[in-house]
C-alpha cells in the first residue's frame, strides 16, 4: 500500500508542472546517446507520449551525425569537418538527407506512434518551411545556416494534434535545389523562436555545462556565460551548445536547457520537478 501512495506522491508533485505547461509548446533537440540506445529510445519515446496526454505541445528536432559518417564511410564517400562542422559537398549531401529524413526520421515517428503518441515526420523541404542559405559556400558546400521558419506549418500539424519530427534539412527557393545539411542544434533554436515555445532542450551526452572542478551549473545567464567561455571554463563542443542556448533565449525563448540524454527519463525529470535535470540557461 505505501509503493502506491508513494506512486500517487509522486503524481501530487508533478501537478503543478503539469498545469504550467499544458498547451505550451516545448521544443526537444533529439541527439547523442538517447538516439542510438534501444533502451534509452524506448524511455524517450514514454516522456514524449506522457507530454503529449498531458497536453504538452512537443516539436522534436533530430541529429544524426553519427549515422552519417558510418554510412559515408561504407559507401567510401570523403568526409571533411572544419570547425566541428561537417563540409556538405553534393554527394555528402545526398547521404545526409538519405539518413536524416529517410532514416532516422521515419524511426523516430513509427517509435513514437507505436507509444501511442500522433507523429509525423516532416523536413524543412516540406512546405519549405526552413528556408536556408549557405553558411560559406566556398568552404562548408551546402552546409547551410537557417534564414527564416514557416511557423504556421507547425502550428497547423500541432493544431490538428501531432508531434512534428523534424529532420534538419533546409530548403532553397531554385528549383531542383539539394537543399541544405543544418546544424540540429542551431535548427532547434530557430524553429523554438519562430513558434513561439516556452523553452527548447537540448539531450545531450554531458550532464549540463560544468565548472572547472566538475560540478554543474544548475542555472545560467548570458553574462556568466561569456565569461566562462572568455576564461575557458566553457569550452570545445560545449561552446555551440550553450550558444545555440543563447540564441533561442535571444530570439524569446524564456528558457532553454541542456541535459543529460543518458539519464532515463530525463525530459520528464526536467519539466516535472522542482530540482530539474542539467543547466538552465535564461537571458
Amino acid at each position: 500500500m505505501q509503493k502506491k501512495i508513494d506512486t500517487v506522491k509522486t503524481l501530487m508533485d508533478a501537478m503543478p508542472f503539469i498545469k504550467e505547461f499544458r498547451d505550451e509548446i516545448v521544443v526537444i533537440k533529439y541527439g547523442g546517446s538517447a538516439q542510438t540506445s534501444d533502451e534509452l529510445k524506448a524511455k524517450f519515446a514514454q516522456d514524449i507520449v506522457l507530454l503529449y496526454l498531458v497536453g504538452v505541445k512537443i516539436v522534436i528536432v533530430h541529429g544524426g551525425g553519427s549515422r552519417i559518417s558510418e554510412l559515408l564511410s561504407n559507401l567510401k564517400i570523403p568526409t571533411e569537418f572544419i570547425d566541428g562542422e561537417r563540409v556538405s559537398t553534393p554527394e555528402v549531401m545526398r547521404i545526409v538527407e538519405m539518413v536524416l529524413s529517410g532514416e532516422i526520421n521515419k524511426e523516430i515517428t513509427s517509435l513514437l506512434n507505436s507509444y501511442g503518441a500522433k507523429a509525423i515526420g516532416i523536413s524543412g523541404k516540406d512546405a519549405h518551411f526552413l528556408r536556408a542559405k549557405p553558411k560559406d559556400e566556398e568552404k562548408f558546400g551546402l552546409t547551410g545556416r537557417v534564414e527564416s521558419v514557416n511557423a504556421d506549418v507547425i502550428h497547423n500539424l500541432l493544431r490538428e494534434g501531432f508531434v512534428p519530427v523534424i529532420a534538419p534539412i533546409g530548403s532553397d527557393p531554385i528549383v531542383g535545389h539539394p537543399g541544405y545539411n543544418i546544424n540540429a542544434d542551431l535548427a532547434a533554436s530557430a524553429v523554438a523562436a519562430a513558434i513561439g515555445a516556452c523553452k527548447v532542450i537540448f539531450m545531450t551526452d554531458t550532464p549540463g555545462v560544468l565548472n572547472k572542478d566538475k560540478e554543474l551549473f544548475s542555472t545560467l545567464n548570458e553574462a556568466q556565460i561569456e565569461a566562462l567561455k572568455a576564461d575557458g571554463t566553457i569550452s570545445g563542443g560545449m561552446v555551440p551548445k550553450v550558444d545555440s542556448c543563447l540564441e533561442a533565449v535571444d530570439a524569446g525563448v524564456p528558457k532553454a536547457h541542456i541535459i543529460d540524454g543518458r539519464i532515463e527519463h530525463a525530459i520528464l525529470l526536467e519539466m516535472f520537478t522542482s530540482e530539474g535535470v542539467g543547466t538552465q540557461i535564461t537571458l
